[in-house]
């Protein structure tokens, strides 16, 4: 436990760094490597990488289309109905995000439009390298298919000999997506960046993962001409806020739900009780021994801080410093406090709204910022898979009136040519008169 008013600037800083940041320039120079092996070698490069890193010994890239369509057949009616759900309530909510063309007149004679266009070629990144993620094809799928793209490349490693999970295939299928890539990681980003013979090249990137797909991400945007992604989505964290009342219980499965992720996972409470802060390391200790995958659990939780703030409005104060991708409020009554909230990627509202609804089924998305970005990121929605262009049709008259400031500026700019653009045309008009 921390006490955040007894300590150093410099260690409550430490408490909020990210495990990965410190690798950043190793795992950058790794990635470049990568990229430039995709880049020169194409499939070669991914199918020698699927040996190296997934210990895969007949890799293959493309999924065939009869076993997309036959995926379903393998699932339990359980899983099926929970992919369908999910698939339902995240299409339900992003499909009230669909937007509208604006078109208004912003003087007589003036028309100025607005239009909306799907991003014409996308790629879907699913991590897969500790657990297959169907509910992440989902969150990204089912934005891609509302958006009317028209190339889908959804990419995601398999592990050894096994083959590809059929819920990641089926969940796929839903989302009518037909180009499945067995890779994964910075070769998998820089395929669907570049393109090779096998992965079609796209405009934009979208999907979480470790800290390498994340520089790859980072990378690929900034070296390749008119490519972007969607956000620098890295390993998984939360912050929970939790008062003097809330469950420890509640929250120690909380801060378990994403340390699971990955070693490099960060889980951070906030909270005004040590008596809350002590019960719930106690919590955590008995659920911990029970996960399957609690050596992963261990490591991001050695990564990880339980600190004692001295109100919740510090606690709000330090999760704003911190700029969480999943909050969770386990307060009396969170509402007062909902204006307070600054930085975070999605907000989980009172003692029965944990992280894992918004993770599969709830509707809202699950790829977040991370790494502190959600004060400049926003969560994934629908917009983000389609770019905004203007249009302008002005009449003559229009175009008269409008010279009255157009030429103004033009002068003050300096910018003869701009003035004279206007200028003829208004000869030309005197000229018909």
């Amino acid at each position: 436990m921390l006490r955040w008013n007894e300590v150093s600037k410099d260690a409550q800083a430490a408490a909020l760094m990210r495990p990965a940041v410190s690798a950043s320039v190793e795992v950058e120079a790794i990635c470049q490597a990568i990229m430039a092996s995709v880049k020169e070698q194409g499939d070669t490069a991914l199918l020698d990488m699927a040996k190296q890193y997934d210990n895969r010994e007949n890799p293959r890239l493309l999924v065939p289309q009869s076993e997309i369509n036959v995926a379903e057949q393998q699932l339990s009616a359980e899983l099926k109905y929970a992919i369908d759900t999910a698939y339902a309530n995240v299409k339900r909510f992003h499909q009230a995000q669909l937007p509208k063309d604006i078109k208004l007149s912003t003087q007589p004679g003036v028309l100025c439009e607005l239009k909306y266009q799907a991003i014409e070629a996308v790629g879907i990144y699913v991590p897969g390298g500790s657990a297959p993620l169907p509910s992440s094809v989902i969150m990204q799928g089912v934005l891609a298919q509302l958006s009317g793209a028209t190339t889908v490349v959804l990419a995601t490693p398999v592990q050894g000999d096994l083959p590809i999970n059929p819920a990641i295939l089926y969940a796929a299928k839903l989302c009518g997506i037909k180009t499945i890539v067995e890779s994964g990681g910075a070769g998998a980003i820089a395929a669907m960046a570049y393109g090779t013979d096998s992965v079609p090249k796209v405009n934009k990137i979208f999907g979480p993962g470790n800290s390498f797909v994340t520089m790859a991400k980072q990378l690929v945007a900034q070296t390749i001409p008119g490519m972007a992604i969607d956000m620098p989505a890295g390993p998984s964290e939360v912050l929970v806020i939790a008062d003097e009342r809330a469950n420890p219980e509640f929250i120690a499965a909380d801060l378990l739900s994403q340390a699971e992720h990955g070693a490099d996972s960060q889980v951070i409470l906030l909270c005004n009780s040590e008596r809350m802060i002590a019960r719930t390391e106690q919590a955590i200790e008995r659920q911990l021994a029970k996960l399957s995958r609690q050596d992963i659990a261990a490591k991001a939780l050695a990564n990880s801080s339980l600190i004692l703030v001295d109100s919740i409005e510090q606690a709000f104060a330090v999760s704003a410093q911190y700029g969480p991708e999943h909050l969770i409020l386990q307060l009396a009554d969170a509402n007062p406090y909902l204006n307070k909230v600054k930085n975070a990627g999605s907000v989980f509202v009172g003692d029965y709204t944990p992280e894992s609804a918004g993770d599969y089924a709830s509707g809202t998305n699950h790829v977040l910022p991370t790494y502190g970005y959600s004060a400049t990121y926003s969560s994934l929605n629908l917009l983000d898979f389609f770019r905004t262009y203007t249009v302008q049709t002005i009449t003559q008259n229009g175009l008269k009136n409008l010279s009255k400031a157009i030429l103004p500026l033009a002068d003050a700019e300096g910018l003869d040519a701009h003035a004279n653009a206007v200028k003829v045309r208004l000869e030309a008009m005197n000229n018909e008169q």
